[in-house]
């Protein structure tokens, strides 16, 4: 496995060789540094431990700091483990966007754009109590009946009700590669992902 973190720069759309317009989501990943090389023998299993993003050493806490000093780079923002990793890595190693194969797929992960607490009808696309109709004062967006009454004598869990919505790790598979830009650090995949501009993604090929 491949893997990249990467920073969401927004979306967009292109022509492809048919003419059609194919939208798309334009991504900077990386570069990153190998922060850490776990191995069988020492750790139990084999990954690698990638940063992104530079931090300040003020917000850096001691630990952070020795873990990052002992793979001789500066601090960083965001850092990431990829269990088998392709290839040989040493610490200080970067990895660029070169490692992502042009024309192939790619899985995406995000933290989704947060919506605060909203009811029913935005969170699961509820229709309101008797589809609007039939003289429904005020209960257009309620969720309706929870359950049955003297028993269970209680809701069931996963129940669907109002509650915070987004804020959530989502990944979005099989994304296709239309471009790869090294000069300047860009990647740009088909389709949407998670996340608002300028959040934080993970990369797995």
């Amino acid at each position: 496995m491949t893997g990249l973190i990467g920073k969401k720069i927004g979306m967009t759309s292109v022509f492809s060789v048919e003419g059609k317009n194919v939208p798309c989501t334009v991504i900077e990943a990386g570069p990153c540094v190998v922060t850490q090389v776990k191995t069988a023998e020492t750790d139990g299993y084999e990954a690698v431990q990638l940063g992104f993003g530079d931090k300040k050493e003020k917000n850096t806490t001691k630990a952070e700091f020795g873990h990052f000093q002992k793979a001789g780079v500066e601090p960083k923002r965001d850092v990431v483990e990829f269990r088998d990793f392709d290839g040989e890595y040493k610490l200080g190693d970067t990895i660029t966007v070169d490692v992502i194969n042009p024309e192939s797929w790619v899985d995406i992960t995000g933290v989704t754009k947060g919506k605060g607490f909203q009811g029913v009808v935005k969170r699961y696309n509820f229709r309101g109590v008797g589809d609007a109709t039939h003289g429904q004062h005020n209960r257009l967006r309620a969720p309706g009946s929870l359950g049955a009454s003297s028993y269970p004598s209680r809701v069931f869990k996963g129940m669907r009700m109002a509650g915070r919505t987004g804020g959530a790790n989502k990944t979005v598979q099989n994304l296709k590669v239309l471009k790869v830009i090294p000069e300047s650090n860009l990647l740009i995949v088909k389709g949407s992902i998670p996340g608002a501009k300028g959040s934080t993604v993970i990369i797995y090929q």
